[in-house]
C-alpha cells in the first residue's frame, strides 16, 4: 500500500527569517492544506442496509443472525468465518482504509468510532443469509486518532439489479455497536468501473459478476442512482495496485 508523505520544508530560508518565523510559515502552509480538505467534504448520504442488513433483521421471524452480538465481530481480516464458524471467503485481496471524519467541523478526524463493514463474496452472495453457515466479509473496527479504520478483505462481487458495493454502519462507540444500538450512519460504497472491469476479467471466480457486470450502469442502480455527483465521488472507493493481484482501497466517509 503506498502512502503520500509531506515531507516539509527541506532549504534552509534565510537567516533573517528566524527558525520562529519558519515555524509560523509551516503552519500556515498546514491551515491551508486543511482549508481545502474541508472544501472537499461531502456529507455521506445515508442509504439502504439493503435485503441483507448486517444486525439480522431481515433473518427471518424464528432465526437471529446478528453478527454484531458474536464473539469475535471486532476484527481486521474479514476473510474468514469467525467465533464458532469456520471457511473463508477467496476472492482479489483488498486491503482497506476508512478516514472517519466530522463534515460539520472542518473534516476534522473522528477517533473512538466502531465501523460495521460487510459485502458480498465473489458470486454476489452474502454471508449468514445467502450462505447460512458462514459469517465472512463481516467485522467491526475502531477509527484511531487519524480517524482510520483499516480492514483487509476482498473485491466485492456483482448479483443483478445493484452496482458492485460494499456496505457500512458508523457508530458513535464500540459498545453501541456490538450492543446493536442505532447506527449514526447507514451507508455504501460504490467500486470504480475500470477496476471493475479489470478484476473480474482476471479471475475464475468472479465469472458470474463479469457477466452481470456487463449489463450494469450505476446511473440505474437503486441506491446510487439519486445522489449528487459529489456525493458519489465520495462514495466511490480509490484504488491502487493490480485488479490481476491485490488492491488497496481508501476512501473519506464524512457524517
Amino acid at each position: 500500500m503506498t502512502h503520500d508523505h509531506d515531507h516539509g520544508l527541506k532549504h534552509d530560508l534565510p537567516r533573517l527569517l528566524g527558525r520562529r518565523a519558519i515555524l509560523a510559515g509551516i503552519a500556515v502552509l498546514a491551515a491551508g492544506a486543511a482549508n481545502a480538505q474541508a472544501l472537499s467534504c461531502v456529507a455521506d448520504p445515508a442509504e439502504t442496509a439493503g435485503p441483507f442488513p448486517g444486525d439480522g433483521t431481515n433473518g427471518g421471524l424464528f432465526r437471529k443472525i446478528n453478527a454484531l452480538t458474536d464473539a469475535g465481530v471486532v476484527r481486521e481480516d474479514l476473510r474468514p468465518s469467525f467465533g464458532t464458524l469456520s471457511g473463508a471467503a477467496e476472492g482479489l485481496d483488498l486491503t482497506l482504509e476508512l478516514t472517519l471524519v466530522d463534515a460539520a467541523a472542518g473534516c476534522q478526524p473522528l477517533a473512538g468510532r466502531a465501523v460495521y463493514f460487510w459485502h458480498c463474496d465473489t458470486a454476489g452472495d452474502y454471508s449468514l443469509y445467502n450462505v447460512k453457515d458462514q459469517n465472512w466479509l463481516r467485522g467491526v473496527g475502531v477509527s484511531d486518532a487519524d480517524g482510520v479504520v483499516r480492514f483487509t478483505a476482498i473485491f466485492p462481487g456483482a448479483y443483478p439489479g445493484r452496482w458492485p458495493h460494499m456496505h457500512f454502519e458508523v457508530f458513535d462507540s464500540l459498545d453501541q455497536a456490538v450492543s446493536g444500538r442505532k447506527a449514526r450512519l447507514i451507508s455504501q460504497l460504490a467500486m470504480p468501473a475500470g477496476t471493475c472491469t479489470a478484476a473480474y476479467a482476471a479471475h475464475p471466480a468472479y465469472a458470474e459478476a463479469r457477466q452481470t457486470f456487463a449489463g450494469t450502469s450505476i446511473s440505474q442502480d437503486g441506491v446510487f442512482r439519486d445522489n449528487t455527483p459529489a456525493e458519489l465521488a465520495q462514495q466511490t472507493l480509490a484504488l491502487t495496485g493490480d485488479p490481476a493481484a491485490a488492491m488497496a482501497g481508501t476512501v473519506l466517509i464524512a457524517l
